[in-house]
């Protein structure tokens, strides 16, 4: 395995320790990032390294890695030029473009000029429909652009320059931007000071300020639990709700029992002092007298 820079390994161990224990797996893609933004694509050394980490075998690694198309296999030039030639780009001239850059770059898909400083893809969608048809370098955007436009681009690319792109911050190599993508401010004097975003991106935003739509509050800082911490949790509540549940049928019960006993005392009244109806007062004195009488 080739060896990786001490400050690749330090920024892997600050990556891993971003996640719980039991979950430091879920530092894989950020880790590929790191590695591909040393060597500029992810080699067999990068899975091993991957794999070493954090405790995984290359094949696991790998199937990662060959899932995500961020992520190159074999070497790659500083800018990742992308045209999208999906159905909407291609019908605004998207096909055009990409046919006048490989022409003019003598290269296909997937392939890089002799001096390592362009890849050439075509993109099925660069989620842009609005702005088409649309290039990217290194996932920047450059909007509207027709075959001229886009070879002015991949010139000044070539001749060293680095050309604003439409949306978004300055354009950075392939490895500048694989280490942003690994977690990692982009330390470059005024990086991000330019750019922003375009109208119809903002359209959305314009909308839902005009109706009073907003996301529901939340904390940003709500730390992420571990496995064993979400379980107690779960089983926590589970427990309160099953007790909750239980005093809700007993309560239910006594209010059952309750009603019925009231209705048992609304139909058997207690008995009554008072003389049953139909006596005959006379007959009563009749035997009373007879009774002393006898005495």
């Amino acid at each position: 395995m080739s060896v990786f820079t001490e400050q690749t390994r330090e920024r892997a161990r600050e990556i891993i320790a971003r996640y719980p224990a039991d979950r430091s797996r879920s530092a894989l893609l950020p880790l590929l990032h790191l590695v591909q933004s040393e060597e500029g694509y992810v080699s067999p050394s990068g899975v091993e390294f991957c794999a070493e980490v954090l405790g995984l075998n290359k094949a696991q690694v790998g199937a990662v890695a060959t899932f995500y198309t961020m992520y190159k296999r074999k070497p790659t030039g500083d800018y990742l030029v992308s045209v999208c030639t999906n159905t909407m780009c291609n019908v605004l001239g998207g096909q055009e473009v990409y046919d006048t850059l490989a022409e003019h770059l003598g290269v296909g898909h997937d392939e890089t000029t002799a001096d390592g400083t362009v890849t050439l893809e075509h993109a099925e969608c660069l989620a842009a429909c609005d702005y088409g048809p649309v290039m990217t370098v290194n996932y920047d955007f450059f909007d509207g652009v027709d075959p001229q436009t886009a070879l002015g681009v991949v010139e000044e690319l070539r001749s060293g320059g680095r050309p604003m792109p439409t949306r978004g911050a300055r354009l950075c190599t392939l490895k500048e931007m694989s280490v942003q993508l690994a977690g990692f401010a982009d330390e470059r004097e005024g990086a991000v000071a330019d750019g922003g975003p375009g109208e119809p991106t903002l359209r959305g935003l314009r909308l839902a300020e005009q109706h009073g739509i907003s996301v529901p509050g939340y904390d940003p800082n709500t730390p992420i639990r571990s496995k064993a911490e979400a379980d107690r949790a779960a089983a926590e509540a589970k427990a309160q709700a099953d007790a909750d549940k239980a005093a809700a049928e007993a309560e239910a019960k006594r209010a059952e029992a309750a009603k019925a006993q009231a209705a048992g005392v609304a139909a058997n009244p207690p008995a009554s002092d008072a003389k049953p109806a139909g006596d005959d007062a006379d007959a009563q004195e009749r035997s009373l007298k007879e009774a002393e009488a006898q005495q």
